[in-house]
């Protein structure tokens, strides 16, 4: 047999390559499948997690029980932990054994001032105070299941410490809905707070779970993903007089009436929708408090869903000139005004896309990754995608019996998550974290 000290030189290091990577090779498919079978682990765990964390829902700001139950595991697997980011945030920062890259992967934590509808053992009946009505609190967008995941992903990544390449710190971030009026929060406060400059990383991905998809399907695009959200608000200020006599003052309900209709047109009639979807939306009205009394003013908020900075803008003029001028062809006054905390457009890095885009395909399976349309939905998401080049993909959580296209959206009452489709997003998410650390996700 041929000793490798008798082979001519080049041939010698050719071999000693070969063997190397073939070494380097084994290792990595060693590394992701103890990743996934402690995954696989945790599926149990995960599950309870999300249906502990969806039978106490929090609205944005007031994620106290749920940061103290996710600062309490990270510290239990050995993490540096910081709390209090951006009011009820949570960081953990894992530092592998090995030289590499620093990601961020994020969850969020709040739930939605939605009463859930849903007949389930686990379901929410928490109730609370929001815009000074009594309402039920509900994770009627799936942030109980971020949460949970993300939870299950930093336990399976603490138990390959060691032997992983690089830093992964773990964003558990609040208030992705909006902070509650007058007051700041999530992604852009935690920005602001400095957590990007602190840890640094080079790259952060984000998942969502959504409904209209069939279980366990992902879903994609690169470029402009999610729209960019302006939250509004109008009063219309009239006379109150007796509902007997209402020529006696002037309506502020009708004056709004006529309003929302008329907002009707300014997507339809006055911006070019071939270049871009647009969304105006009139989301509450509140005005007067008897059958017979016309009250003194009327209260509508709203939201507008862009994917063009021009095209905003345009809205925004649009909107306010209705406003102001309907009101006063009826004797009434209005004011027409944008909350500060819009959010951006979600805007998928399209390099890292194209990188991350094999380890989807490895894990859920060619057919089942696919590219989605523009999503007029809205995530704050989008601030960290400002800063840094970022990744943010959706998991169907649609029983696949059922019609995409009836099924309960996110944000409704009866939104409902199969939680067959939970596993497929702790893979997809942990894998394509690895493969991202470990320099292979490209191959």
């Amino acid at each position: 047999m041929t000793r490798l000290s008798q082979l001519p030189v080049f041939l010698f290091f050719g071999v000693v390559a070969a063997l190397s990577f073939a070494v380097g090779e084994a290792a990595a498919q060693d590394l992701h499948a103890r990743l996934n079978a402690a995954i696989s682990k945790l599926e149990l765990q995960v599950i309870d997690w999300r249906r502990d964390f969806h039978q106490n829902p929090e609205l944005s700001n007031r994620e106290f029980r749920t940061s103290k139950i996710v600062a309490e595991h990270l510290k239990k697997l050995g993490m540096e932990v910081q709390t209090g980011v951006a009011k009820t945030g949570v960081v953990g920062v894992l530092r592998g054994g090995k030289p590499g890259p620093t990601i961020a992967l994020r969850a969020d934590m709040d739930g939605l001032p939605v009463l859930e509808q849903n007949e389930l053992p686990f379901r929410s009946r928490v109730t609370t105070t929001y815009r000074n009505e009594t309402v039920g609190v509900m994770h009627a967008c799936g942030h109980d299941v971020h949460t949970s995941v993300l939870m299950g992903i930093a336990e399976a990544f603490a138990g390959l410490k060691t032997e992983l390449s690089g830093s992964v710190v773990f964003f558990f971030q609040p208030a992705e809905e909006g902070a509650p009026a007058g007051e700041e929060g999530g992604a852009s406060l935690m920005i602001k707070e400095g957590v990007l400059e602190k840890y640094r990383p080079e790259a952060v991905f984000g998942l969502h779970v959504f409904a209209n998809m069939p279980s366990g399907m992902v879903g994609y695009r690169g470029g402009p993903l999610m729209a960019g959200s302006d939250s509004y608000r109008i009063v219309v200020k009239g006379r109150q007089t007796h509902g007997a006599r209402p020529w006696s003052g002037v309506d502020p309900i009708v004056v709004s009436a006529q309003i929302v209709n008329a907002l009707q047109t300014v997507v339809s009639r006055q911006v070019d929708i071939t270049a871009n979807p647009a969304i105006v939306t009139v989301g509450a009205i509140k005005g007067g408090i008897r059958h017979n009394i016309i009250p003194d003013d009327v209260e509508m908020v709203g939201t507008i869903r862009t994917f063009d900075s021009q095209q905003r803008e345009s809205i925004v003029k649009n909107i306010e000139r209705m406003v102001v001028n309907i009101a006063a062809a009826n004797g009434a006054s209005a004011s027409f005004e944008l909350d500060p905390g819009s959010n951006p457009v979600v805007r998928n890095d399209p390099a890292l896309t194209e990188r991350v885009l094999p380890s989807l395909r490895r894990v859920a399976g060619a057919a089942n990754v696919r590219p989605v349309p523009l999503v007029t939905g809205a995530e704050d998401f989008a601030f960290f995608g400002q800063k840094v080049p970022s990744f943010f993909y959706f998991v169907g959580v649609t029983p696949r019996d059922q019609n995409m296209l009836t099924a309960a959206s996110n944000h409704s009452p009866l939104f409902f998550v199969d939680e067959m489709a939970i596993p497929m997003a702790s893979r997809t998410f942990a894998n394509l974290a690895l493969d991202y650390l470990e320099g292979d996700s490209a191959q």
